[in-house]
């Protein structure tokens, strides 16, 4: 008896950032899959896929946003029903990272949090994960399984490429950045500079911007960072290359976090324009006038297209992603 070799794609979606999911699978030209959601009076999380599943490729969307645990539980229930409901691969696509910044132990006792949440995800079935802009590359290591690394740079590069133009500068607020402010760099045809700064490892949120490396007086200032959490690191660093003479400065993120008192500090920083993407829904309220939000969808529909096709992910962005 012959059986064809039947191969069917389906897209599910968390409750954290729908849109993007719904924009991805627009792209794709396939409709969300059925989830039955809901919450239990105790606070527990339910899900069950509403459609047979049986031998699908199942790619599962959730972004890691405010409530934070809410967003990782309900993706690890979602996967496993799918898995229980025999699925033939999972794919976890998870634009933002939950936890990514707990990647290693800076004082003793502490836990490696980044790590248990690649544990947490294999454990529930996932076969594969998708992120984009880790915070360190060394989260690709945590799990045994693949894991796909996208960058958002060179969209966030070709929307900067038309609103500066003349001597550009990529400032990274941190020398740890000094790789993703080089990739900037070379998509712009612009020189680097570093921000020295101080980090009390002690207090979470807090940093000090006290030095630059790098020519920024006359230029157009890019301060370029993977995350705008509670935005003391962009700010200092905006206000040190301000009174050094910079011609503007802009902040460009991947991730907008956004935590108090993040809004605040970025509207009253002075900057020309902040530049973030759709990893992360930014809610209105937190949409001021000079904040810029670029959608990833396009790299993510193209990336989700080449894992089910078992074509080349790193192709799309010309080895980057890396």
């Amino acid at each position: 008896m012959d059986i064809a070799d039947r191969k069917e794609m389906r897209i599910f979606s968390g409750s954290h950032n729908l849109e993007l999911a719904e924009e991805v699978a627009e792209l794709l030209g396939v409709s969300l899959g059925r989830l039955n959601k809901s919450t239990f009076s105790s606070g527990e999380l339910y899900a069950r896929v509403g459609e047979s599943v049986r031998g699908f490729d199942c790619f599962v969307f959730q972004s890691h946003s405010y409530p934070i645990n809410d967003a990782v539980m309900e993706q690890l229930i979602i996967i496993d029903a799918l898995r229980r409901a025999s699925a033939r691969r999972i794919t976890a696509v998870m634009p933002y990272y939950g936890y990514c910044r707990q990647d290693k132990k800076v004082l003793p006792r502490e836990p490696i949090t980044a790590r248990l949440m690649g544990d947490l995800y294999m454990a529930a079935g996932a076969d594969r994960l998708v992120s984009v802009d880790l915070h360190t590359g060394q989260l690709q290591g945590f799990i045994t399984k693949p894991f796909d690394h996208l960058t958002a740079i060179p969209i966030i590069s070709e929307y900067l490429s038309t609103v500066t133009s003349g001597d550009v500068t990529i400032v990274s607020p941190d020398a740890g950045g000094g790789k993703r402010a080089e990739k900037y760099a070379r998509q712009l045809d612009a020189e680097v500079a570093l921000v020295y700064k101080r980090r009390d490892d002690h207090v979470h949120n807090y940093s000090e911007a006290l030095a630059v490396t790098g020519e920024v007086e006359g230029r157009h200032a890019v301060i370029v960072d993977d995350i705008i959490d509670t935005a003391g690191t962009v700010c200092n660093a905006a206000e040190l290359i301000r009174d050094m003479g910079a011609a503007s400065v802009r902040i460009a993120a991947t991730h907008a976090v956004l935590s108090n008192p993040a809004v605040k500090r970025l509207s009253e920083s002075g900057v020309d324009e902040i530049v973030v993407t759709n990893t992360l829904p930014v809610p209105a309220a937190d949409q001021i006038p000079n904040l810029k939000v670029l959608s990833i969808a396009s790299i993510v529909a193209k990336s989700v297209h080449a894992i089910f096709t078992e074509g080349s992910v790193s192709q799309i962005f010309l080895g980057e992603n890396a």
